[in-house]
């Protein structure tokens, strides 16, 4: 029950259907149809063992019209000696066809007496666990349904909505009937607005406690700042400039921020976050800054340290890599507050990093890190009272839908303009019988002066195996090109050899770099311009699309070839058109959504942050306007119905919703 998530008699409640079985009828044994799942009732004539390829039991079960076959691979003496002798029985299953005619495989059975009598309802198929049977279930199911007669459960909605206990009644019982489909469709909406308000709720909830603690005020940004932005080498986009202005006030209050900051990769987030981070030492507080791999951690880190160190501003990296003195000699300099930006991964959160003065978290890609992480290092920035302001930054697009339910305690802001100069990166999908077209032109490509990207994929999310299979791939590669230079960089290298690869790729002395996913974010090379992604048809569109951003950083024209391995089917011919037609992250974003759901999109099996019970953000999605407004109304005059509702749908709302 507990791998279920069910802690209650409610959660029994609400633990509800994947389908129903219509068990109301009997049907005679002539008129079943192949593949049909029926109820049927009869004698058993005989039941004996029977030897095929596999040693089975075998009952024959006959009735007025004609008889049919039981079979069953898993079997107990026992089970043989009570079916032998078991008379008249009602049984049901999905008929098919087998060996002996017509069969049916390990039905469920019981003997026929006086008082049996046929269900008055469908029959609900519930999601399982190892441990636990369908029968069983449906027995608890019936025992709390039986208190919720004497105890209905409390109404906490006002308006025109099916009454909370009547719906999930016929959600556990609905009765067989013509209409039953719209009826439950009705009963499951009821509890996913409910589910829904209480998720939202409890965001808006929590942002209100956020915003009656208190953060460091920072001073006006001022003249370290401007010299950052003057020794960049370009003019911030108009969108640049606002969100930072944003982002100004925000850290010029008292008041914690908590802002979404999204971005299309290549908008220059990077810069936002660079910037903000100067504002701080400006202040005299520390900056943390959180990427989910090392390379992006490593990448951040060269950045940082390009912009910041002429302007006497200490930069630090601390990742699982780094250890010994080296690791001491840091942690020493982030305590004692010599550090002023420190990046990292995941690293930043252990017992033994102790920050000085942290007045700013940032962290990017943030689905890719588990709330209680975000967490972690959040509660390491506590100062007394005091909590750091925080910035989530995301190249991954998140629709509006997932915006308006997921971050509901954030601020959010959006650079929506790329930088000057850019141009869109042309895409192309083709197969992988077309490799040696594609190995010529990326020959051509690069004795023309162009570097090119060769990324391997694989469905396993293996290191190991992936790394492997890049390494194959050089081999390969280096074979049917010898006249250019190919290196390799994957997740299993250590910082040494992935810095040193990258800078020679940079510095223009590799011109093919064979890669696995470990440059998806980050990686920014404007004389690269033509990259390969193998196995494309395994990734999600905006893995896909975050790929691709690793071209066409420059001016010139760039290209993006996804590879293939034929016969694609349908799903995935419709997934690579959307990346082949768009450049728009924001639109790709909203097709991975639909295509693959909320879960795959944010990370959530990690995260834990879409475990819904009953609502689903897709199918559900006209909902939450609606769910915005009255949760805007109860906020305004029911505060003890909002916290009843948040306590009857959430496992954790408060430790949840504060990151």
């Amino acid at each position: 029950m507990n791998r279920l998530g069910i802690t209650t008699l409610q959660d029994i409640l609400f633990h509800l259907p994947l389908r129903y079985e219509d068990r109301t009828r009997v049907t005679p044994i002539l008129a079943i149809s192949i593949g049909e799942t029926v109820v049927i009732e009869g004698e058993i004539v005989s039941c004996e063992i029977a030897y095929g390829r596999r040693r089975s039991l075998l009952a024959y079960l006959q009735d007025s019209t004609g008889r049919i076959a039981l079979r069953f691979f898993h079997f107990s003496k026992a089970q043989q000696r009570n079916l032998s002798n078991a008379g008249t029985i009602r049984c049901f299953g999905e008929a098919r066809r087998g060996a002996a005619g017509l069969e049916i495989y390990h039905p469920e059975y019981e003997k026929l007496s006086k008082s049996s009598q046929l269900s008055k309802n469908l029959t609900p198929v519930y999601p399982m666990t190892g441990g636990i049977s369908q029968a069983r279930f449906r027995a608890l199911v019936e025992q709390v349904l039986s208190r919720l007669e004497r105890e209905p459960l409390e109404e906490l909605l006002n308006g025109n909505r099916l009454d909370l206990t009547d719906a999930i009644r016929l959600l556990h019982r609905p009765p067989a009937g013509a209409d039953t489909q719209n009826r439950i469709d009705t009963a499951q909406r009821r509890l996913a607005f409910e589910e829904l308000l209480a998720h939202h709720s409890s965001l808006r909830y929590i942002k209100e406690q956020i915003s009656t603690r208190n953060a460091p005020r920072f001073s006006p940004p001022g003249e370290i700042c401007r010299r950052l932005e003057a020794n960049l080498g370009f003019i911030l986009t108009g969108a640049q400039q606002r969100v930072l202005k944003e982002i100004g006030t925000d850290l010029t209050s008292s008041v914690p921020m908590l802002r979404l900051l999204q971005g299309d990769v290549g908008s220059g987030k990077t810069v936002i976050a660079a910037l903000s981070a100067v504002h701080a030492f400006e202040s005299n507080l520390q900056t943390a800054i959180m990427a989910p791999t090392e390379v992006l951690a490593e990448q951040h880190y060269t950045n940082f340290n390009l912009w910041l160190a002429p302007l006497g501003i200490e930069t630090s990296l601390l990742t699982g890599k780094i250890k010994g003195k080296k690791r001491l000699s840091v942690l020493e300099s982030i305590e004692r507050g010599n550090t002023h930006v420190i990046i990292g991964t995941h690293a930043l959160f252990q017992k033994e990093v102790s920050f000085h003065r942290p007045g700013l978290i940032i962290i990017d890609e943030q689905h890719r890190f588990g709330v209680h992480q975000r967490l972690a290092l959040r509660e390491k920035g506590h100062q007394g009272e005091q909590i750091p302001h925080q910035l989530i930054m995301t190249a991954t697009p998140i629709p509006r839908t997932l915006t308006m339910s997921m971050y509901a305690d954030m601020d959010c802001s959006i650079i929506d303009e790329l930088p000057p100069g850019r141009t869109p990166v042309i895409t192309s999908v083709l197969p992988d019988n077309r490799r040696p077209e594609i190995i010529s032109r990326i020959r051509s490509m690069c004795i023309g002066g162009s570097q090119a990207y060769w990324v391997c994929t694989l469905i396993e999310e293996s290191e190991i195996l992936e790394s492997q299979a890049a390494e194959v791939t050089v081999t390969e590669l280096t074979e049917a090109l010898p006249e250019l230079r190919i290196s390799l960089i994957h997740g299993r290298m250590n910082y040494q050899e992935k810095s040193s690869v990258m800078d020679q790729f940079k510095e223009g002395e590799i011109d093919l770099l064979v890669a696995t996913t470990v440059i998806e974010v980050g990686v920014d090379v404007p004389n690269a311009t033509l990259m390969v992604i193998e196995n494309s048809e395994r990734l999600g569109l905006s893995q896909l699309h975050q790929l691709r951003g690793r071209v066409g950083r420059g001016t010139e024209t760039s290209y993006c070839l996804l590879l293939y391995h034929p016969p694609l089917g349908e799903l995935s011919k419709q997934r690579l058109a959307v990346v082949r037609a768009s450049n728009d992250g924001f639109f790709i974003a909203e097709q991975d959504l639909k295509i693959r759901g909320p879960g795959e999109l944010l990370g959530s099996r990690q995260s834990g942050s879409l475990d819904f019970r009953v609502a689903d953000l897709l199918r559900d999605s006209d909902m939450l306007l609606e769910v915005r407004t009255v949760a805007e109304q109860m906020f305004r005059s029911d505060r003890q119905a909002v916290n009843a509702i948040i306590q009857r749908w959430m496992r954790f709302p408060d430790q949840l919703s504060q990151v």
